[in-house]
């Protein structure tokens, strides 16, 4: 979006400065800020650091483009008196074209002294200022200090309204209508914006006296979230979280059952340290992220016996329940129905279909069934105390000791019974004769 922008400036910034250096007051560049998505932790990072860091710098002009639906741990007060207290001119531009600005995001904005949005872009409502905090105060004494006076009765009268472009601008919640970056910056030229140390008014084009073309004279400056901001606000989106616990939870399942450590344990630790970072800025319900873990414990317990049964469906209630009463505060975080519903359904059937196919082709024998293994030797390969691995047929099982006394690994033991996928096993030495060295036939 930020590539978009530069070239729609490039007709406007081809005109060469004038005499005047580039570093002496009024032309020490314009900074533009890109804030898409909610306003999180790295979000209200960067809108702090740019205002900081255009102040230290002198910059002629700092500009937000800002697209959020809303903010999300973290203070829109904190944001929009920073704005309101910025000792350089700010422009917020809700843009491009369709973007909109509500809750938290429309109070950043509506701080800034100048204020545009593009065509068919939206602003509002005002509430909640909050997602995770829906039923706070919108308006008050101190978010009233803090909006442009010029536009605090228009607030007023539509905060709780979604106001698109042209009804914005007609009713004051909005200064301008700019439908690009290039006109926001032509449509400020020669305009006086007030800043925390008294009103500036901007000079920041000219024309050329050889191609009579009207361009920027000074630099543009393109600023975004960093890679490693990035990756936190895509953690912190609400429906990726949820995708990524449950995927998760899933290939770590599917890694207890292979008996191994790989690439899915690994991926699947990955996404559920990235769940829990996400978790960790959104409004949890902990109730509900229990129900998820015991709907993929429910399942494994069936996929353990080989088929469907009871406990599927109390995995499948427990996670429908679980997706959708996962986040508290506004609806608004609410993954979309089509994502849970593709994610409980792939869950159910990678669960009770995949996993148990995968179970029943990796601890099958060939020559060899289930139940005629009773009475068939093999050898530990992960100490039997009560559970562990054993090796029979050149197959490995999960395996259960019928006895008080551990099988250590590496010892030899005699298959006595098979439950589902589970192997009831005891020493070779001193174990109990298999029943069928019982039967009238042998005596």
């Amino acid at each position: 979006m930020l590539v978009a922008s530069a070239i729609a400036l490039t007709v406007l910034h081809a005109t060469p400065a004038p005499a005047a250096s580039s570093d002496a007051p009024g032309f020490r560049g314009i900074d533009v800020v890109q804030v898409d998505g909610l306003i999180d932790p790295p979000n209200a990072t960067l809108i702090h650091d740019s205002i900081r860091d255009a102040e230290k710098r002198g910059s002629t002009l700092l500009v937000l483009q800002m697209d959020s639906g809303g903010v999300v741990d973290t203070d829109p007060l904190a944001l929009a008196a920073d704005i309101h207290n910025a000792r350089v001119p700010v422009v917020v531009w809700i843009g491009p074209a369709g973007a909109g600005v509500r809750g938290g995001a429309a109070l950043i904005a509506e701080a800034a002294p100048v204020l545009s949005i593009a065509s068919n872009g939206h602003i509002g409502p005002l509430r909640p200022l909050r997602l995770d905090q829906p039923n706070g105060a919108v308006l008050n004494g101190a978010t009233r200090a803090v909006i442009a006076p010029k536009r605090l009765a228009a607030v007023q009268r539509t905060a709780g309204l979604r106001l698109g472009a042209s009804v914005a601008r007609r009713d004051g919640a909005v200064d301008r209508i700019d439908p690009v970056l290039r006109a926001v910056l032509q449509g400020v030229d020669g305009t006086t914006i007030g800043t925390a140390v008294g009103p500036q008014t901007l000079h920041i084009s000219a024309v050329d006296p050889g191609t009579k073309q009207r361009g920027l004279n000074q630099t543009v400056r393109f600023r975004k979230v960093s890679l490693i901001g990035q990756m936190q606000h895509t953690l912190d989106a609400p429906w990726v979280a949820y995708f990524l616990f449950v995927v998760g939870g899933a290939l770590i399942a599917f890694e207890f059952f292979t008996i191994s450590i790989g690439l899915a344990g690994l991926t699947g630790a990955v996404a559920l340290v990235g769940a829990c970072y996400g978790f960790s800025h959104l409004p949890v319900r902990w109730w509900a992220l229990g129900l998820l873990m015991l709907s993929l414990v429910a399942f494994s317990i069936d996929v353990q016996a080989g088929g469907l049964g009871p406990w599927t469906i109390i995995g499948a209630v427990s996670l429908g329940v679980g997706s959708v009463w996962l986040y508290g505060g506004s609806p608004q975080l609410a993954p979309p129905w089509w994502t849970i519903a593709l994610v409980c359904i792939a869950t159910a059937v990678f669960m009770i279909g995949a996993m148990t196919a995968m179970l029943r082709s990796r601890f099958s024998t060939p020559t060899l069934g289930r139940e005629g293994m009773v009475g068939e030797l093999g050898t530990a390969e992960v100490a039997v105390a009560p559970d562990g691995v054993v090796r029979v047929r050149d197959a490995l099982w999960r395996a259960r000791t019928n006895r008080a006394t551990p099988v250590p690994a590496g010892s030899a033991v005699r298959v006595v019974a098979v439950e589902g996928l589970l192997l009831e096993v005891e020493p070779e030495e001193g174990g109990a004769r298999d029943y069928r060295d019982h039967s009238p036939r042998e005596r």
